[in-house]
């Protein structure tokens, strides 16, 4: 009976000590599933300068909504438009905008070169987002090129869309092509300046450049430096 007692204990010990062992063991817990990724849309824009002698300031991407404009033909220049067309420095234009997606070139594009640049949006739905293109001619006084307001929609994925630009004139400046009032390498002088002078102040189609290859007294500019029509060649291809 003794020994029956003990080797009852014994049985009842192991098994209070296997139903503590169990007890221990924490409840196995699953991994939480990642989160997906959030949808957007991926564009990469190439803008190709068309001109001879004309290098095209770093380019300005702008994402908006299809209720603005860069510019209208008819109307005035906004103040960062005019800092773009007057000195091809695109930094208070980019900052007019409502923010849904703005990239700027590092560099100047020069006649003939090319340059991509990636344009990436929060969202997938481009139903009300347009993009404009904007750059400036440096060997002007105030002539830019681009498109504004180019509708995304239609994309999807793989589509490309592929327009000609023109030249217009900001009318921010008068297009003298004096000594002193160009930016770009023909002269190397002044970029911005706040005063309008203008007679127009309102955009329009650029006449082209006269030069002093054609006899006007005082001009900075050389036959290199005319332009025809279109002036830039841009793409636009959706890659996600």
């Amino acid at each position: 009976m003794k020994r029956y007692l003990t080797i009852l204990g014994v049985a009842t010990l192991l098994a209070a000590c296997s139903d503590s062992n169990t007890l221990q063991v924490p409840p196995a817990t699953e991994a939480p599933e990642p989160e997906p990724p959030a949808p957007g849309a991926t564009f990469e824009v190439t803008t190709t300068n068309l001109t001879a002698g004309q290098p095209l300031s770093p380019i300005a991407l702008i994402a908006h909504t299809d209720t603005l404009r860069v510019f209208t033909i008819g109307e005035a220049a906004s103040e960062g438009l005019e800092l773009l067309a007057e000195g091809g420095d695109n930094s208070g234009l980019l900052d007019e905008f409502d923010g849904r997606g703005e990239v700027s070139g590092e560099a100047p594009v020069g006649p003939g070169a090319s340059e991509t640049l990636t344009l990436e949006l929060d969202s997938d739905d481009t139903a009300a987002t347009v993009l404009s293109v904007i750059t400036m001619l440096v060997n002007t006084n105030d002539a830019i090129t681009g498109v504004t307001g180019m509708d995304l929609a239609p994309l999807a994925v793989g589509d490309s869309v592929t327009v000609d630009a023109g030249a217009y004139d900001t009318g921010t400046e008068a297009n003298s092509e004096a000594a002193g009032t160009i930016p770009g390498p023909a002269d190397s002088g002044e970029g911005f300046n706040e005063t309008r002078d203008d007679v127009g102040d309102q955009v329009t189609m650029h006449p082209g450049v006269v030069t002093a290859a054609d006899g006007l007294d005082g001009s900075v500019l050389m036959q290199i430096h005319r332009f025809d029509n279109p002036v830039a060649r841009i793409t636009v291809t959706r890659i996600q």
